[in-house]
């Protein structure tokens, strides 16, 4: 199948089962970049059932083509903090990175955001993962039976991820200000995380800014806690974990993981 080919299908077989969003859609244009939007808009509202396995094949098709045009990023490769080996600070697109996993930042539901394309990283790892990503977690949380709690964490498959394994945590949602529960809770995701990851024997992690964004924790603090208890665990244990990433996006978390961290090999 051509690329185009692809979306028709994969777009045709979301809208037989999701007919309800067929007249919406009939106002898309029909270029390649507007019916790549819809597909990813249907994906993103596809609630959790039985996946078809042609579609996968197709789908998995377009989304490993798509990883290798984008270009995948080594981070065993990457060049580590100068003061610290352990540690490496990349800024970029995390569904990018190949790493034993890679961090995702939930809401309790567990399910990936169902908002159309939206901009946060949970949207950007389930879109680049495919749909697999949600009916595993679904399989998850239906067997937990209730809503995940603030500072654990989860491990799935990565699917058309180029990271093995992708780690669920759910940060804590900052008020007017930030509490001592939220700042506990935001250093239990990383280590709950790190502990997971070593339980499985995983050499290399990479996060996310978690609960910053949507979630309004103060970036700065964030990252004192995201660094601090990240060397704390690697200090206090002998652990399978031999590399940490912290992968941020925007230039103001990069300054400030920056100052934190001191400069990398590459810089120094």
């Amino acid at each position: 199948m051509t690329r185009k080919e692809r979306l028709t299908f994969l777009i045709d077989a979301l809208l037989a089962e999701m007919p309800e969003y067929r007249e919406q859609t009939e106002a898309f244009p029909s270029g390649d970049a507007a019916q790549r939007r819809l597909l990813r808009s249907l994906m993103n509202v596809r609630p959790p059932m039985p996946l078809d396995p042609q579609f996968l094949e197709v789908q998995d098709a377009l989304l490993s083509a798509e990883r290798e045009e984008k270009g995948v990023v080594d981070g065993a490769a990457l060049p580590p903090i100068a003061a610290d080996p352990r540690l490496v600070l990349w800024q970029g697109d995390i569904t990018r990175l190949a790493a034993d996993a890679i961090v995702d930042a939930d809401n309790s539901a567990l399910l990936g955001c169902f908002a159309p394309c939206h901009g946060c990283i949970d949207n950007a790892i389930h879109s680049a993962a495919g749909l697999q990503l949600r009916e595993e977690c679904a399989e998850i949380m239906r067997a937990q039976g209730h809503p995940e709690p603030a500072g654990r964490a989860k491990l799935t498959g990565g699917y058309n991820l180029p990271a093995q394994y992708v780690l669920h945590t759910v940060g804590p949602i900052v008020g007017r200000w930030v509490t001592w529960k939220d700042q506990r809770e935001l250093a239990a995701c990383y280590r709950a995380c790190l502990e997971l990851a070593a339980a499985h024997g995983l050499r290399t992690v990479a996060f996310c800014c978690i609960s910053t964004g949507e979630f309004h924790f103060p970036n700065q603090e964030a990252a004192e806690i995201a660094v601090h208890t990240v060397r704390d665990f690697l200090d206090q244990r002998t652990t399978s974990i031999e590399r940490v990433i912290f992968n941020v996006f925007k230039d103001l978390d990069k300054d400030i993981y920056r100052r934190l961290l001191g400069p990398d090999r590459t810089a120094a």
